[in-house]
């Protein structure tokens, strides 16, 4: 599958709360094949979601691909979505379904940074030391990030990153609330560790 050419996706706003009817008139409108909603519904979501998929395998590239591969499997399952759960948590179920699916099916990539770190950007900062140090953090954080339980990393990149509530990490992971604020602890817990190896 060819990458997507979008490459603004960590930029992009998170969509805006909109209410269950304009979120269920908009999946209609998808259905129906309505010219231009589901590039609305992709521009209201991707961005979130190839966060998520940044944070969870490691590698914008592989990213980028997937993301492609989650709306592709959304616009065939958009029939069966009934307007239960808000659509951006049906959205991240699916995808988060698929980045586990991912991570199964592959080698954990513990050597690939996340961002498109620069060297030159590095070597032209007048503060050198500073951002350098800064960088290695970043670097530190998502290699450990890696090196978590694919559990605990869904549910600590959930709740601590984007920032959803146990209540909504559950849904999205199928798991129990309980199960989601032990898992985002045992994370905390690993990633202390893992950090003061480095």
């Amino acid at each position: 599958m060819a990458t997507s050419k979008v490459t603004a996706h960590p930029s992009a706003p998170a969509p805006a709360a909109g209410s269950r009817a304009a979120e269920l008139q908009l999946v209609e409108r998808c259905r129906r094949g309505e010219l231009g909603a589901f590039e609305e519904l992709y521009r209201a979501h991707s961005g979130r979601l190839f966060s998520l998929a940044v944070r969870m395998l490691g590698n914008p590239a592989d990213a980028e691909d997937l993301l492609q591969e989650i709306f592709l499997s959304a616009h065939r399952k958009l029939d069966s979505y009934r307007g239960e759960a808000a659509l951006g948590t049906w959205l991240y179920r699916l995808g988060m379904n698929q980045i586990l699916d991912h991570v199964r099916s592959r080698a954990a990539r513990t050597g690939q940074l996340t961002d498109g770190l620069d060297d030159t950007s590095l070597l032209a900062d007048a503060t050198g030391h500073r951002l350098a140090d800064r960088a290695i953090a970043r670097i530190d954080l998502e290699r450990a990030l890696l090196e978590l339980p694919e559990g605990c990393r869904a549910a600590f990149v959930l709740h601590d990153v984007e920032g959803l509530e146990h209540r909504e990490v559950s849904e999205v992971l199928g798991i129990a609330e309980g199960t989601s604020k032990s898992q985002v602890h045992k994370a905390r817990l690993r990633l202390r560790g893992l950090l003061r190896r480095s």
